[in-house]
């Protein structure tokens, strides 16, 4: 268990310390979509929806969750962020939305936790305003697309 960082050498879950590690600038994008019915995509396109503007309540639903995922995920350490935007791109062909999020802080550990929270619960949220008309979406292809900063540096999925 030594490779895996939140346990100690008795194998017992713990916070890592980072009191020692270098503050340095920080930042992950992490993407995700939903599928979904044509006809649900288009009340969302059209902003249709009987509930308001879906897309831009699922914004600031990721911003809110990239800002609370220490108090969500336990062993994350509470960040001070310096930067958080959920992007959505709408997808006519596949009726699916494409969610990107971008997070960043100046701090001793990274945010890909936070910016795959923030992905999660937008597309959560464009879920739950949805699900009255189709309760078949399918949240997809949820993962981190790049990291920098830290003593690991830049890593980008391929």
């Amino acid at each position: 268990m030594s490779d895996l960082t939140h346990f100690n050498q008795a194998g017992e879950a713990h916070m890592v310390d980072v009191g020692g590690k270098a503050t340095t600038e920080r930042l992950a994008i992490a993407e995700g979509k939903i599928l979904m019915l044509p006809d649900t995509f288009k009340l969302v396109e059209q902003g249709g929806h009987k509930k308001g503007d879906v897309l831009g309540i699922a914004r600031i639903a990721g911003i809110m969750a990239a800002k609370k995922t220490a108090d969500l995920v336990p062993l994350c350490h509470p960040l001070a962020l310096t930067k958080v935007s959920v992007e959505f791109e709408l997808d006519n062909k596949n009726a699916s939305i494409h969610c990107r999020a971008t997070v960043g802080t100046s701090g001793q550990t990274g945010v890909e936790m936070e910016a795959l929270t923030a992905v999660q619960i937008a597309l959560l949220t464009i879920y739950d305003m949805c699900k009255a008309v189709d309760k078949g979406m399918i949240m997809t292809d949820i993962g981190l697309l790049e990291k920098s900063g830290g003593k690991s540096g830049h890593w980008q999925r391929l």
